[in-house]
C-alpha cells in the first residue's frame, strides 16, 4: 500500500464559549461524534459543562504529526 499524506487538524472542542479539551485529529466530525458520545463533562465555575452539547472549532491545520503532538503539549491538552 503507499503512503499517503493525510491531513491533521488541530482542533478547540468548547462546550459554549469555554474550551474543554484540544487536540489533533485527521477527521473533525468522527472526532467531535466522539467527544459529545464520551459521557463526560467539566466542572468550570462550579457548573457542568455535559460535552454532549459541545462542537469542535478547528484551530489550524498541521502539515505533520509531530508538530500536532507538540502543539498539545505546549498547550496541555
Amino acid at each position: 500500500m503507499a503512503n499517503q499524506t493525510r491531513d491533521t487538524y488541530k482542533y478547540h472542542f468548547k462546550v459554549g464559549n469555554v474550551i474543554v479539551h484540544g487536540g489533533i485529529t485527521y477527521d473533525l466530525n468522527k472526532r467531535e461524534n466522539e467527544h459529545k458520545n464520551s459521557g463526560q463533562y467539566t466542572v468550570y465555575n462550579g457548573e457542568r459543562l455535559y460535552w454532549c452539547y459541545g462542537h469542535i472549532v478547528q484551530v489550524d491545520e498541521v502539515v505533520t504529526r509531530e508538530s500536532g503532538l507538540q502543539w498539545e503539549r505546549d498547550n496541555g491538552f
